[in-house]
């Protein structure tokens, strides 16, 4: 084999941890850190090759946490995954008072972190909403949204507003609000920041 068929082998190899090419791998990101609330985030189909997409990153760094791609789930795999270990699913996700396709979620429970695990809906916004009509499930579960959204570093996607966060920086600041404080996960932006860096190095170059 020459040189230039070891450099193009070497550029498809996949890292098995974090599964993009050994060439583009984040592993040297990843920042573990142990959250109260557990972690499930369920992946659009369509992110899973997205090498803008920080949620592979973020369940690598979340010790515990679960990520599942799909976009219309089986009801009782998916009822299993949310109420895993008796803890309670909240699901992050804006008000959606008014849509008239959607319940009235219940209201938040008063519950401490370490009882609840915080469901994450890791698509576009379009997306998103398409995989909470297909997943009853996910209806029916209180709903998370963020308070006082501290602007995104998310600059190596496109956003229409300054907070509209990457799911990584979502999760941070939404496991940070459930525990009352963000500062034991302060290691999980200092990834997203080395990742979004190193992903800008390739648009440069």
């Amino acid at each position: 084999m020459d040189a230039g068929a070891v450099k193009l082998a070497v550029k498809r190899a996949v890292c098995a941890t974090c599964l993009r090419a050994q060439s583009a791998c984040i592993c040297g990101w990843i920042r573990p850190v142990q959250a109260q609330a557990e972690l499930l985030i369920l992946q659009h189909p369509l992110e899973v090759g997205n090498a803008k997409n920080s949620a592979r990153l973020l369940h690598l760094c979340v010790r515990g946490s679960a990520m599942v791609v799909g976009e219309a789930f089986d009801g009782a795999e998916l009822d299993g995954l949310l109420h895993a270990d008796g803890r309670t699913p909240v699901l992050l996700y804006p008000d959606t008072t008014g849509d008239q396709l959607l319940p009235a979620p219940p209201a938040m429970p008063a519950l401490p972190a370490t009882s609840l695990r915080l469901v994450l809906l890791d698509a576009t916004w379009r997306k998103s909403r398409k995989m909470l009509y297909l997943n009853p499930a996910l209806q029916r579960l209180p709903r998370l949204a963020l308070r006082e959204v501290e602007p995104s570093n998310y600059r190596i996607r496109k956003a229409h507003a300054p907070h509209q966060l990457s799911s990584l920086e979502a999760a941070a600041q939404a496991l940070g609000q459930l525990e009352g404080s963000t500062g034991a996960l302060q290691p999980l932006l200092a990834a997203f920041d080395g990742f979004v860096t190193q992903q800008a190095s390739y648009v440069r170059a």
